[in-house]
């Protein structure tokens, strides 16, 4: 029985277990190589440690910062088995993850005195970005809340017609303007129009080029100063979309997004579909900003808040 609080529902945590299954597998596959006939964590284990997170996509600072770990129990304890070597993975892993996700299942929540919340998302096209925006307006007005959708990333018209297949299908309002229009002029739009329908959230697409990083720089900074002549202090969230499943990608996008603008809030999507799941800890531990949603799966129910001990638990899971 695991140690670990169990906060989800039985549902959401097998589609967790399912949806971390490719890369759990690949993990102990090239674990179990690299401790077999061996019966003591030394160097030489270690080193091939060191070579199974590296190669899982969780990061090369962040493997060194776990192996540190492991050396210094190591030292600490004079003796470890390699049996044991699982239960202290866990622990640290989980260690790490809990430095930076502080907050206990809090995805969802709504700060109060901040209505309406807005939130502003960001991420190269191809990620999952409006997937993950129609997903969460579903699970927040699933909550009761009312919900207004923006339609900012102008830069292309299936962007655009994309949220409103969403918001169509999740039955919340979208504010909209042709394509190649002014993006900021979409978000003043947005807000204007929460405000006026008492919204409870407001989330906004924004356009997801990298190309060039002083447009984008350029286009998120005006944005969001357009916003707050409608909403002193907005955006109250940016919430980078990555794709989970394109690995050390990931690690350079965040790296190019945090650079952009001030992120302070990541969901990694497409987990189900990938052995690169490491990711989350690598881009959690390097970018000290908190994840706060997953994509483990196809259905419209399959973005969860992330909970540290539930993602552990069922990286480990044997």
């Amino acid at each position: 029985m695991s140690l670990f609080k169990k906060i989800f529902s039985p549902q959401k945590k097998e589609t967790l277990d399912k949806g971390l299954e490719k890369t759990k597998n690949n993990f102990f596959s090239k674990l179990g190589k690299a401790v077999a006939g061996k019966s003591k964590v030394d160097d030489d284990v270690l080193d091939d440690l060191e070579e199974v997170l590296v190669s899982s996509d969780v990061g090369v600072d962040t493997t060194l910062k776990i192996i540190t770990r492991i050396e210094a129990r190591v030292a600490r304890d004079k003796y470890v088995g390699t049996d044991e070597l699982n239960g202290i993975l866990r622990e640290e892993i989980a260690g790490l993850l809990s430095e930076t996700n502080q907050s206990e299942n809090s995805g969802l929540n709504i700060p109060s005195g901040k209505k309406p919340y807005v939130i502003m998302v960001v991420g190269v096209n191809g990620v999952g970005k409006t997937t993950t925006i129609g997903k969460l307006a579903y699970q927040y007005k699933k909550q009761g809340l009312k919900v207004v959708l923006g339609a900012a990333d102008t830069f292309r018209a299936a962007a655009i017609d994309q949220l409103q297949v969403w918001a169509n299908r999740v039955g919340v309002p979208i504010v909209k303007q042709q394509m190649g229009s002014d993006p900021a002029s979409v978000a003043f739009d947005t807000l204007s129009s929460a405000i006026t329908q008492d919204a409870d959230v407001v989330i906004i697409d924004t356009a997801g080029r990298l190309h060039n990083k002083v447009n984008l720089m350029n286009e998120l900074t005006k944005v969001k100063r357009v916003m707050q002549k409608v909403i002193e202090n907005t955006p109250h969230e940016v919430l980078l979309v990555l794709d989970g499943s394109t690995g050390q990608n990931a690690f350079e996008q965040a790296k190019q997004f945090t650079k952009a603008t001030e992120v302070t809030a990541l969901a990694i999507t497409k987990l189900d579909g990938t052995a690169k799941g490491g990711v989350v800890i690598g881009i959690s531990d390097q970018f000290k900003i908190p994840v706060k949603y997953i994509g483990v799966g196809e259905g419209i129910e399959d973005l969860q808040v992330f909970n540290k001990h539930e993602f552990v638990d069922s990286f480990f899971k044997i």
